[in-house]
């Protein structure tokens, strides 16, 4: 089903006292979409990381699912990069879905309206393809 593993960089954020928080994206085409997949946390250090590799994404292929199974933190940088994203897929008539936010991510996607705004069309439905939706 995973056709190429495009994208795999982590990125260190400085946090005063806190350690070095961390990401990751990985983009992969499958045949009718591409999954760009986020781990860690997404705040302002990554923002330009997440946007970039979610418009490499729209250019590649119509449908683009952001899974954020295992992304423990998002702040408004990353609703942004979101937003950009979803304005880029408006202009092209191309489609942005949001999938698997759980906990503090989930949260900020609804507080925000953006999990309504990139829910995916299967949500709910009884073919939903088998991923969560936000």
């Amino acid at each position: 089903m995973l056709d190429v593993d495009r994208t795999a960089r982590v990125v260190d954020g400085e946090e005063s006292g806190a350690g070095m928080a961390r990401f990751e994206v990985r983009t992969s085409d499958e045949r009718d979409r591409v999954v760009v997949a986020l781990f860690g946390e997404c705040d302002l250090t990554v923002r330009e990381e997440l946007t970039s590799a979610l418009l490499s994404a729209i250019d590649r292929s119509r449908v683009v699912c952001v899974d954020m199974g295992a992304l423990s933190f998002m702040d408004s940088s990353g609703i942004h990069a979101l937003v950009k994203g979803y304005h880029a897929v408006q202009e092209r008539g191309q489609q942005l879905h949001v999938v698997n936010a759980a906990g503090v991510v989930k949260e900020v996607l609804d507080l925000t309206g953006v999990a309504d705004l990139l829910r995916p069309p299967s949500a709910g439905s009884p073919s939903g393809g088998g991923a969560e939706h936000v």
